[in-house]
């Protein structure tokens, strides 16, 4: 299977363990799909790096010698600048009362040692999605996208192309409406699957553009010179820029 990988836009994560073995192994692997790691070995250390280069995502043992990772959890969410950092809490614990701790000081997400390195980077892409979805609350339920006879309606998820009512899958609907939020921008096929696919197993590349290929026979007007989804080459995907086109939104 062809690697996934964050290529654009690089998130950092900030990796706190005692067992230094384990913080390498981690930003390996997180360094491997694109994303930039930072190291702390104890809870002063990471609440000072925090502080000094704040991280877009925390990955955090429990046990820390000193301040435990409870402790940096319940410092953090009691900051105004770091109360909503995302948290995946890690320990190797198993007990349910740790996870319940772990959460209710405020994690995101919990994983126990031994973890397994796919499930870990899983997790990481589902708590960077969700934390992005909450910055970015989107367009006003009710409002319609229109470019070039396409129109897209997010009260109800109704496409229409020069008026008539287009019936999509709904794996199309969401390559669609991720597409027009952001147009104008390339995204892999690795980055649609991370935000379209999420933490579906067993997903081949492949499948991003079978999708493309679906969604285009159903809006294109000509699917050998596309208008809408448009194929960066060596890239990956982009939907067409409105600002290039005089009198669209």
């Amino acid at each position: 299977m062809e690697k996934r990988k964050m290529t654009m836009g690089k998130k950092r994560i900030l990796v706190v363990d005692d067992e230094k073995d384990i913080v390498e192994l981690v930003a390996f692997n997180l360094e491997r799909e694109g994303m930039a790691v930072l190291r702390a070995f104890d809870g002063e250390q990471a609440l000072e790096m925090i502080q000094r280069r704040k991280p877009d995502l925390l990955i955090l043992d429990l046990m820390l010698p000193g301040l435990s990772g409870l402790d940096v959890c319940r410092i953090l969410r009691q900051r105004e600048h770091t109360e909503a950092l995302p948290i995946i809490m890690v320990t190797a614990k198993g007990e349910p009362v740790d996870k319940i701790l772990g959460l209710e000081m405020g994690a995101d997400d919990y994983i126990t040692k031994p973890f397994n390195m796919r499930e870990l980077i899983a997790r990481v892409r589902a708590v960077l999605r969700r934390s992005d979805q909450r910055m970015d609350p989107g367009p006003a339920a009710g409002e319609i996208f229109t470019f070039q006879g396409l129109a897209f309606n997010y009260r109800n998820y109704q496409v229409t192309v020069d008026g008539k009512k287009v019936d999509l899958g709904p794996k199309e609907v969401k390559l669609l409406q991720f597409f027009i939020r952001q147009p104008g921008r390339v995204f892999s096929r690795e980055q649609l699957l991370d935000f379209i696919w999420g933490d579906e197993a067993f997903v081949e590349p492949r499948t991003v553009d079978v999708h493309i290929s679906r969604l285009r026979a159903a809006i294109e007007k000509n699917t050998e010179k596309p208008q809408y989804i448009l194929t960066v080459r060596g890239i990956g995907y982009k939907f067409a820029d409105p600002s290039e086109y005089p009198g669209e939104r």
